[in-house]
């Protein structure tokens, strides 16, 4: 039987974002299952890093 990825909550764990996704929140809507842990915002303006403390989820923000 296949699994369908789209019911599988965080299944991306890296994710490049630009200035217009800001506020950056964790899961994204866009995220398959996105409410699969309470939203969290994380802050990346200053580093253009972050990671989500519920998933893990690393994000990279581009210029």
């Amino acid at each position: 039987m296949a699994t369908d990825t789209n019911a599988i909550p965080n299944t991306k764990s890296h994710y490049e974002i630009e200035k217009s996704d800001l506020p950056l929140h964790c899961p994204m809507e866009s995220s398959p299952l996105w409410n699969s842990h309470p939203r969290v915002f994380l802050p990346i303006e200053t580093t253009g890093k972050a990671k989500c403390p519920y998933c893990g989820a690393e994000y990279i923000l581009r210029d």
